[in-house]
C-alpha cells in the first residue's frame, strides 16, 4: 500500500492530497447541518 502511495511523488504532493481530501470530507460532513447564523436576523 505505502509503495503505491510513494509513487505519487514527493512529500509535498502527498501532504497536498491529504489536505484536499480532508477539506472535501469536512465539506461533505458539514453540508448536512443548517447554518444557524443565516437565521439569526429573522
Amino acid at each position: 500500500m505505502w509503495h503505491k502511495i510513494s509513487r505519487l511523488g514527493s512529500a509535498e504532493n502527498r501532504w497536498a492530497l491529504l489536505i484536499a481530501l480532508l477539506l472535501v470530507l469536512l465539506t461533505i460532513l458539514s453540508a448536512t447541518t443548517a447554518p444557524l447564523w443565516i437565521y439569526q436576523g429573522f
